[in-house]
C-alpha cells in the first residue's frame, strides 16, 4: 500500500481544495494589512489641509511611527509563533490592527495620529511572517514561489483598495470616516480566520517529497529554534543579508512612492478627489497584480534545479529596467499615456516579492521559518518604511523653497536610486544562493 501524503505527515495541507481557500483567505488578510497601512497616503492631503501638517510630519506618520513597532515587535512575535499557533497569531493581529486603524479617525493632533499609527504598527507585526510560514506548509517546494506570489496579490490589492475606498470616503463624506470603515471591516474578518484556518505540521511537504532511503534531518522540527540557534545559521549565510538589504533599498522606494505618488498626482497633474483615487488604485492594481504574478511564475520556471540564481535575478533585471520608465511616466504631459507607462515599472517593482520571499524560506529548516521571515522583514521594513517615506517627504520639504509644488517630483526623483543599488545587492546575492539553500 503507497504511502499518502496525509501518511508522511502533511494533514491539512494534503487538500487542495481547502489550501486554495487557506492561501485566499490569507491573502485577503495581507490585503486588510495594505489597506490600513497605506489608507494613510490617499488621506494625506485631507490631513495636512485640517491638521496642518507638514511633509515632514507625514512622512513621519507614515514611516517611523509604523515602521519602528512594526519592524521590532515582528521578530519576537515570529519566534512566539514558530512555538504556538499561527492562525492565532495571525487572526489576534488583525483584530489590534483594525481596531487602531479606526481609531485613526478619532486623532484631534500630530501626536494622537502618530500613537494610533504606532498601534497599527504593533498588530501588523504580528501579521505577514506567521503568514509565510503557513503558505511555506501549505505548498510543496514546487509551487511555493507562486503561491507565495499569491499571497503577496494582497499587496496591490490592498494597497488599491486602500488608494479607492479612502479616497472616494474622504471625497465624499470624510477623511475620519475612511479610517472607520476599514478598521470595522478588518475586525469582522478576524474570527472567521481563527475558526476555518488549521495550523499545519511544520515542514510536512519537505519531509514528504524526500525520497526513500534520504536522510530527513534538515527538516524534522522536533525543537522550536531559539533565537540564537536562527541568527548562528543566518549569519552564516551571506545571500540572507544581500537578499534583505536588496528588498529593503527596493522598499525605500517601493514604500515611499506608494505613499507620495497620490499627492503627486495632485500637486504636478492637478488631479483631486475621486478622479486621483481611482487613477492610482488602478496603476496599483493592474501593475502590482501582474508584476507579482510574473516574479513568482518566472522564479519558479527558472529557479529549479540547480539554478537557484534566478530567485534573485528575476527582480533584479526589473528594478534596472523600472528605474527610467519611473521617471519617463512622471514627465509625460497626457495623464492617460502617463497611466500605461506608469503600469510597467510598477509591475516590474513588485516583482521581487515572490522570488525574494521564497529564497529566505529555503535559507533555513522548516521550524525556523517564521523567525527568519521575521528577521528579513525587520531589516525590510525598518530601512524601507522607516526610511522611505520619512525620507521623500524630507527631501521635498527640503526643495521647496526653490521647487514650491514641484519639489516632491524632484524628491521622487531621488528615490528612485534605491532601486537601482536594490537591482546590484540582489545580483551580489545570486553568487552565494545555491550554496547556502536548504533543499
Amino acid at each position: 500500500m503507497s504511502t499518502t501524503s496525509v501518511d508522511r505527515g502533511i494533514g491539512p495541507a494534503a487538500n487542495p481544495g481547502y489550501r486554495a481557500y487557506v492561501l485566499g483567505l490569507l491573502m485577503v488578510v495581507y490585503t486588510f494589512n495594505f489597506i490600513d497601512r497605506q489608507i494613510l497616503a490617499i488621506l494625506a492631503p485631507y490631513i495636512k489641509v485640517e491638521l496642518g501638517f507638514s511633509d515632514s510630519q507625514m512622512g513621519l506618520l507614515g514611516g517611523p511611527a509604523f515602521a519602528l513597532v512594526y519592524s521590532t515587535l515582528a521578530l519576537p512575535i515570529a519566534w512566539f509563533a514558530d512555538r504556538h499557533s499561527r492562525t492565532s497569531i495571525i487572526a489576534a493581529s488583525l483584530a489590534i490592527w483594525s481596531g487602531f486603524t479606526a481609531l485613526c479617525g478619532l486623532a484631534f493632533g500630530f501626536w494622537s495620529l502618530f500613537g494610533a499609527r504606532m498601534g497599527v504598527g504593533v498588530g501588523e507585526a504580528g501579521g505577514v511572517a506567521p503568514s509565510y510560514s503557513l503558505v511555506s506548509d501549505y505548498f510543496p517546494k514546487a509551487q511555493r514561489a507562486r503561491a507565495l506570489a499569491v499571497y503577496s496579490f494582497g499587496v496591490p490589492i490592498g494597497t488599491a483598495l486602500g488608494y479607492l475606498f479612502g479616497g472616494l470616503l474622504a471625497a465624499l463624506i470624510d477623511w475620519r470616516i475612511a479610517f472607520v470603515v476599514v478598521g470595522l471591516a478588518g475586525l469582522l474578518l478576524a474570527p472567521l480566520l481563527k475558526f476555518t484556518v488549521k495550523d499545519p505540521v511544520r515542514g510536512g511537504f519537505d519531509r514528504a517529497e524526500t525520497a526513500p532511503g534520504e536522510v530527513e534531518v534538515a527538516h524534522v522540527a522536533t525543537k522550536a529554534a531559539t533565537f540564537g540557534e536562527v541568527w548562528a545559521v543566518l549569519l552564516r549565510k551571506p545571500s540572507f543579508w544581500f537578499l534583505a538589504f536588496g528588498a529593503a533599498c527596493s522598499s525605500v522606494y517601493g514604500y515611499g512612492a506608494a505613499f507620495w505618488l497620490p499627492s503627486f498626482f495632485q500637486r504636478s497633474m492637478g488631479m483631486e478627489g475621486v478622479e486621483r483615487a481611482l487613477y492610482i488604485a488602478g496603476i496599483a492594481f493592474i501593475g502590482g497584480t501582474a508584476g507579482i504574478w510574473l516574479g513568482g511564475w518566472l522564479a519558479d520556471k527558472l529557479g529549479g534545479g540547480v539554478r537557484k540564481a534566478a530567485y534573485p535575478l528575476v527582480p533584479a533585471v526589473g528594478f534596472l529596467i523600472a528605474v527610467p520608465l519611473f521617471f519617463l511616466a512622471m514627465n509625460v504631459d497626457n495623464k492617460w499615456l502617463a497611466f500605461l507607462l506608469f503600469l510597467v515599472p510598477q509591475a516590474l517593482s513588485l516583482a521581487w516579492l515572490g522570488p525574494v520571499v521564497t529564497a529566505v524560506q529555503h535559507l533555513v529548516p522548516a521550524h525556523m521559518r517564521s523567525t527568519a521571515s521575521a528577521s528579513f522583514l525587520l531589516i525590510n521594513n525598518l530601512v524601507g518604511i522607516g526610511l522611505g517615506i520619512y525620507l521623500l517627504g524630507a527631501v521635498s520639504d527640503y526643495l521647496t523653497p526653490r521647487f514650491a509644488e514641484e519639489a516632491l517630483r524632484y524628491s521622487l526623483y531621488v528615490g528612485q536610486w534605491f532601486y537601482a543599488l536594490a537591482a546590484i545587492l540582489l545580483i551580489v546575492s545570486a553568487r552565494t544562493l545555491k550554496r547556502d539553500w536548504v533543499d
